[in-house]
């Protein structure tokens, strides 16, 4: 029974990953942490999100642009080391999923009334891809769902949805990878992970897949909204019930 929720959960996670470039993290982390520890959630979650992200960008990689990328990523790989640190040291508590649940449910309204097509010329000062990766990497690392932080960046500097995705995906892939050696070298993962790796592999490259598809053809909002309705569920279940 525990699989099949597992292998559900990542389906639909996968498929709004493909969908809207991210979602995978957000959604996937409002309903893992009920049966892990926030610890093994992040660390599955975290290669979950390295499998769906390189599936999609091996069909949309011509539209990746380094010269964007080196500031961000440089950003959130400081805040990827802060939170290994955070991680190792908070992530068996329990009480700390609460935490996670209420910062699932500013993340859902944030989401939810930013309704901006277009950013100030201000926010184009390098200061703030320094802060959004900073701090992209600093919440992905620690509850694995640091994607608005990128998301809100490269909708700013790219109106075309290709390039967005991209250089979306570059990202998480690359601080993906990123934290999962440092967890590797550190020998966080146990032999049962290998088990959820190889079940969530296989369904999140499928469901990216699919998700990239309707990525091409249906309105991304209405998709998004019922995902962050389940979300928000899943985060009031986490502060209420564990």
């Amino acid at each position: 029974m525990e699989v099949i929720f597992v292998f559900f959960v990542i389906i639909f996670g996968s498929i709004l990953q493909g969908v809207s470039g991210f979602g995978l993290g957000l959604f996937t982390m409002g309903l893992l942490p009920i049966m892990f520890s926030l610890k093994d959630s992040t660390l599955l979650v975290m290669f979950l999100t390295f499998m769906a992200s390189l599936s999609i960008l091996l069909k949309i990689f011509k539209y990746i642009e380094v010269k964007g990328l080196l500031i961000i990523i440089s950003a959130a790989f400081t805040g990827r080391v802060i939170a290994f640190f955070l991680l190792n040291r908070f992530g068996e508590i329990d009480s700390f999923k609460k935490v996670l649940g209420i910062f699932l449910i500013g993340m859902v309204i944030y989401l939810l009334i930013n309704k901006q097509e277009s950013s100030p010329p201000i926010l184009m000062e390098p200061i703030f891809p320094i802060l959004f990766g900073f701090l992209g990497g600093i919440i992905g690392g620690v509850f694995a769902v640091g994607g608005p932080f990128f998301v809100f960046y490269f909708l700013m500097i790219y109106k075309e949805k290709h390039r967005y995705n991209a250089n979306l995906q570059v990202t998480f892939v690359l601080t993906s990878l990123f934290s999962l050696l440092m967890h590797g070298v550190h020998n966080d993962f146990n032999t049962l992970f290998y088990m959820y790796f190889l079940i969530g592999g296989i369904s999140v490259i499928f469901g990216a897949n699919v998700g990239l598809i309707w990525f091409e053809k249906l309105p991304r909002e209405r998709i998004k909204k019922l995902a962050l309705c389940i979300v928000l569920l899943a985060a009031f279940n986490l502060i209420l019930f564990t």
